[in-house]
């Protein structure tokens, strides 16, 4: 739903108010702000960066740019979390190439990630290519200026989040790659868990991730500060490439341009497909994204599937079984590594016990018939693993993730009837706000508790009057000011940037965007089977009622044979079968089709240029095609989606 933006004052940013100025400044006094290990370990080995940072794309805007990041040199403002802010200048200011150890180098803060590269026999073996090509191909041609130019004759993705894998083209190709001149490793399942969570549901993962990271916001003191898990996001080409060889079991070993991996495998934990690995010969540990210099999500707020802490904390626990004699040097695939074995024992243990505390408590207190929301109030961390800043909620936190502990044995459902089946947001809002004397008298209530700091219950009274009303200016200003003030107290920058996103929209009214597509890249490196289930959920029942419609598909380039069939308002895809009675039948190549199915081409134009040829009736294409919705990039996330 469209709505008109605020005018003057009410659209402006706001300064910390004197509630948010004390809450901040209570923080200064409960952490060791005094300690500085991480800046020291933050700096150690650097070589070089890029000054200015500014990674560019081919259309002449920045991929990625940390160049408007100067004012973290200064003290942490009111506007800020003074922890959060900590963090931000650990992510932020510590960029460019640094030497791990000698043959073991990381490119920090070119995007969320890091990239490893490992000096082999031959050439470069590169841990986890960033999320975009642009900063993928950055990363690598720093290192080749400062270290001497290598080939890369390996590349090992450690998990499926894209992040991790979807800047791959920028260090290799798919030639490459299918010619066996360049391995790519990856754990069991990642294609299907890569392709799942970044197209089943990539659409509405990937406009909550624009709040999440805030994609929407500039950097500044009163805005954009931190990703938590990294300096910022790159917003560059994503790609895919099908990996040649995938790890399935803890134990297993691989020789890669020389380099010995040993790995252990860690599914269900931070990505439903990931693993860790020891590297013999630097006596390294790389921890992926199972440890990091916070505490993680259980539940990662732009949606995706409840983790197993539990299991997270178990293979923290067999790491340290493992490799925990073994190793001198901890590092993963965010923020910086830790030296010496004692350190990297300590920093484990504290890791995995911070996992298992929350696993505990919450279902300690589940037990006793409390529900979500009432747990996430109780659990407070205790001073041995609060006190570490590497267990801070700066990506996650104790109280979104106590909830996810919930659900994930107990699902949505508290077990009061009351809840079984509540009205929808829209019909809530009504009677409520009729039941509370009209919406002026809502925002009267929320002005008032406003007033005394009381933020949480103002967001909560205000959301009401929007989901019906969101013209009803004072209502929307005074909501957008307290999540403002909300966002500035966090120490997540998740909650962070949601709070100040959601202010943003209030005050600015929804961002334009356009309809959801797969990238090119991700269209060549999809596999057809996951084509077609991107496929089957844009099917709108009510255009497919009644229908029965088969249609034969025959591709080349590789040769495949389909039958495509909706029945019973359901897209089915069929491998290796064809209909005597097929209404029409398609040929063309394979990328072509993928490419006309996720909206990069029009049948027409596939027609036109013969590189699609069909036999049967011809409308019936037409027909098909405009049976599947396609998805808008900017739904409303802070007022009521259309009916």
């Amino acid at each position: 739903m469209s709505y008109t933006p605020l005018n003057g004052q009410q659209r402006q940013a706001k300064e910390a108010t004197k509630h948010t100025q004390a809450a901040n400044a209570q923080v200064k006094t409960q952490l060791p702000f005094e300690d500085q290990r991480c800046f020291e370990d933050a700096k150690r080995g650097f070589i070089a960066s890029i000054d200015p940072l500014i990674i560019p794309r081919d259309n002449g805007q920045s991929a990625y740019d940390l160049s408007r990041f100067g004012f973290l040199a200064a003290e942490a403002p009111d506007t800020v979390n003074p922890s959060l802010w900590r963090q931000a200048q650990l992510n932020a200011q510590n960029n460019g190439l640094f030497e791990v150890v000698d043959g073991l180098y990381q490119v920090r803060a070119f995007d969320i990630s890091n990239m490893t590269l490992i000096a082999g026999d031959r050439g470069w073996v590169i841990v986890d290519p960033l999320t975009s090509t642009e900063s993928a191909r950055a990363a690598l041609d720093l290192a080749n200026r400062e270290l001497g130019y290598r080939p890369v004759t390996g590349v090992v993705i450690t998990h499926s989040h894209v992040d991790h894998f979807a800047g791959i083209s920028g260090v290799t190709s798919a030639d490459a790659v299918a010619n066996a001149e360049v391995p790519v490793i990856a754990p069991e399942h990642f294609v299907d868990e890569a392709l799942s969570e970044n197209v089943l549901a990539g659409n509405v993962m990937n406009r909550r991730a624009t709040y999440m990271y805030g994609n929407l916001l500039h950097p500044g003191p009163k805005s954009f500060v931190t990703t938590g898990l990294g300096a910022a996001l790159s917003m560059g080409t994503t790609s895919f490439i099908v990996p040649t060889d995938f790890i399935t079991q803890t134990g297993e070993t691989r020789c890669i341009d020389g380099i010995e991996f040993e790995f252990q495998m860690t599914p269900g934990t931070e990505a439903p497909a990931e693993f860790v690995f020891y590297l013999p010969q630097f006596k390294a540990l790389c921890m992926a994204e199972i440890t990091s210099h916070h505490l993680h999500n259980v539940y990662t707020l732009r949606g995706a599937q409840v983790r197993d802490a539990l299991a997270w904390s178990q293979q923290i626990n067999q790491s340290i079984d493992l490799f925990g004699d073994r190793l001198t040097i901890e590092f993963a695939s965010h923020h910086w590594p830790i030296w010496g074995q004692n350190a990297a024992r300590t920093y484990l243990e504290k890791q995995r016990d911070l996992y298992k505390f929350i696993h505990d408590q919450s279902l300690r207190l589940a037990n006793q018939g409390y529900t979500k929301e009432e747990i996430a109030e109780r659990i407070t961390l205790p001073d041995e693993l609060g006190q570490e800043f590497y267990n801070r909620g700066y990506y996650g936190s104790v109280h979104h993730n106590t909830r996810a502990v919930y659900v994930k044995y107990l699902g949505y459902f508290d077990g009061n009837p009351a809840n079984l089946h509540p009205l929808p947001p829209a019909e809530s809002a009504t009677r409520y706000v009729a039941a509370m004397g009209g919406a002026d008298q809502v925002v009267q209530i929320a002005q008032n508790s406003f007033d005394k700091g009381d933020y949480r219950w103002v967001a909560e009274l205000l959301n009401h009057i929007m989901m019906i009303n969101p013209e009803h200016q004072p209502a929307r200003a005074l909501l957008a000011d307290a999540l403002e003030q909300m966002g500035y107290q966090a120490e997540s920058a998740p909650w962070r940037n949601f709070y100040l996103c959601g202010a943003l929209e209030l005050r600015h009214g929804l961002p334009a965007g356009s309809d959801y597509r797969a990238t090119e890249g991700i269209a060549r490196g999809m596999p057809m089977a996951n084509v077609f289930q991107l496929t089957s959920v844009r099917l709108s029942p009510s255009a497919a009622a009644g229908m029965n419609l088969d249609i034969n598909l025959i591709l080349s380039e590789p040769e495949e044979h389909w039958l495509m069939r909706i029945q019973n308002s359901v897209f089915h895809a069929f491998p290796e079968q064809q209909s005597t009675t097929a209404t029409v039948t398609l040929r063309l190549p394979g990328l072509a089709f993928k490419r006309m199915m996720l909206g990069l081409v029009t049948p027409q134009a596939l027609l036109e240029s013969n590189i699609l040829t069909l036999d049967g009736d011809t409308s019936k294409l037409t027909e098909f095609t405009d049976l599947f919705e396609s998805f808008p990039r900017r739904f409303p996330i802070m007022t009521p989606r259309p009916n």
